[in-house]
């Protein structure tokens, strides 16, 4: 363990941040819970860059009441076969990118051996190699950048970091602590290397490392409307 990045590191977390929140993904806590058709919308909402209360949210939302809960769609292959311009489909997802990121990734995982959904979504995420990403048949699609690939591995509840830009605050602000040390955020990879190295060096997980970025340079009011979202309490309705 290097003793300087963990007492960097340390102070950024809180009793609310790190483990806890990264506990929430591994165990499939958060508003979508378990269910692997609302965890890849999810995704596919986010690929055009929507903030999660105003845009990715409400898309899922009407995807869940149109699909999910009224069993049009009950698993990965039934959303693989719908077409990309389905008219509750286009009421949820108005951009085309979104819709196409989501039927496609529903395609690739229904082609897999598991007997299950959410086993073929984990079964995926936990093989997935994030430096080869662009030669997965997922991180392939059109749409998915190594964000949102990170993204649905962490959904899926696998041990990784997104390159999100509280990441990159955060291991640049770990760098200007230190006298040196291999961190990078000049692409999303080495943003990922970064954050995989710090975890390397501390008692920390990658996964908790993007969850104390998060709780450390996010908007403390957008934290708060968000947890709430996962609570269940939903207070930016």
């Amino acid at each position: 363990m290097n003793e300087a990045v963990q007492n960097v590191l340390d102070q950024y977390a809180t009793a609310s941040s790190g483990e806890q929140l990264a506990r929430a993904f591994r165990e499939y806590q958060r508003w979508t819970g378990d269910e692997p058709r609302l965890l890849v919308a999810e995704v596919a909402a986010s690929t055009t860059g929507q903030r999660f209360l105003s845009g990715v949210k409400p898309a899922v939302d009407s995807f869940r009441e149109a699909f999910v809960e009224t069993d049009r769609v009950d698993s990965f292959a039934t959303l693989a076969a719908l077409e990309v311009d389905d008219e509750d489909l286009l009421e949820a997802f108005s951009v085309r990118r979104n819709r196409t990121v989501l039927l496609k990734t529903a395609r690739v995982l229904a082609e897999r051996p598991e007997n299950d959904d959410l086993e073929s979504l984990v079964g995926w995420a936990r093989s997935a190699d994030h430096y080869r990403y662009d030669s997965d048949p997922i991180g392939s699609i059109s749409g998915v950048g190594p964000s949102s690939f990170q993204y649905l591995r962490q959904l899926a509840g696998v041990e990784t970091i997104r390159p999100t830009s509280t990441v990159a605050t955060l291991i640049e602000s770990v760098a200007a602590e230190l006298e040196a040390a291999p961190l990078d955020t000049s692409t999303n990879i080495r943003t990922i290397a970064s954050g995989e190295w710090l975890s390397f060096v501390s008692s920390y997980s990658p996964l908790e490392i993007d969850r104390l970025a998060w709780c450390a340079f996010a908007d403390e009011e957008t934290q708060r409307a968000i947890a709430a979202v996962h609570e269940g309490t939903d207070e930016s309705t």
